[in-house]
């Protein structure tokens, strides 16, 4: 069966230098073994699969699959697949915010000029992490002790262990150790120069089907930062992050908490694949 399909790039400065995420319009009557064998597929961090909603309140559901397995929610798939959605013709409930069913629950996404932003999913688990973890992780970073300003949990559902560098220029160092860091989620995030473009360096480090990878750009990462940094006084109350330097992309995720205490996390999103794919 031949589906609509979109090839998206998400917190991109211009197409091809953000994240990119496969986004199947209609993904009625797949299996998960269906899904799954696409994504993998695909070749990249990331494919989704749009479904009507199944929950009051909702405007669409998404599955959202990483090489190897389904996720229940993660952040560019999140912006990229409600940018698919609506330029495909989808019309939200209320003009102001979009409602995303995902298997973590519901997700606001708001349109923020030529961006669209989602309301970050509480943190599963927070604080600092064990001196021992801190320790593993930075002897699978390369780096010393002191290097590490501050450290917590930031688990939204990818198990993030974040560390807080002395600098963005460490952090673009980074030379991770694959065996060392082996089957965990790791950010680090470290502070520009004042006059940047950008407030903070962002990397990612996970696991993948050929050992460690690192994400070009990292949306519920990003999430669980803003959650983390701004309430400890370790960044404003709004933000700009860039990610994926070392890999040649431009990531630009515009992070703010508003007064009402909720994280928003936003980008551009630009298409640059549309057409079908048989499923």
């Amino acid at each position: 069966m031949a589906r609509s399909f979109l090839q998206v790039d998400v917190f991109a400065s211009d197409r091809y230098r953000g994240n990119a995420l496969a986004v199947v319009l209609d993904g009625t009557g797949l299996d998960v073994d269906a899904m799954q064998r696409f994504t993998d597929w695909t070749n990249l961090s990331e494919a989704t699969f749009l479904l009507p909603s199944t929950r009051p309140g909702a405007d669409y559901r998404v599955r959202i699959f990483c090489p190897g397995r389904e996720l229940p929610f993660a952040g560019h798939p999140t912006l990229g697949s409600c940018h698919a959605w609506l330029e495909s013709g989808g019309k939200p409930r209320a003009d102001d915010i979009i409602v995303q069913e995902c298997e973590v629950g519901l997700v606001r996404i708001r349109r923020d000029g030529d961006r669209l932003a989602f309301a970050a999913p509480p943190l599963v688990r927070s604080g600092a992490m064990p001196d021992a973890t801190v320790e593993s992780l930075v002897a699978g970073l390369g780096i010393r002790r002191d290097q590490v300003k501050a450290h917590a949990w930031c688990d939204n559902g990818p198990q993030w262990q974040a560390l807080l560098l002395d600098s963005a220029d460490t952090v673009l160092g980074l030379r991770p150790d694959p065996a060392r860091l082996a089957g965990e989620f790791v950010g680090v995030v470290g502070s520009l120069r004042a006059g940047s473009e950008t407030a903070f360096e962002v990397r990612a480090f996970f696991p993948g089907q050929s050992g460690l990878t690192e994400d070009p750009v990292t949306g519920s990462l990003n999430a669980a930062l803003g959650q983390w940094l701004i309430p400890a006084g370790f960044a404003p109350t709004r933000y700009v992050a860039s990610q994926g330097t070392v890999l040649g992309r431009a990531g630009r995720v515009h992070v703010e908490r508003d007064a009402q205490g909720d994280t928003w996390i936003g980008g551009r999103s630009l298409t640059c694949i549309a057409g079908s794919v048989e499923l």
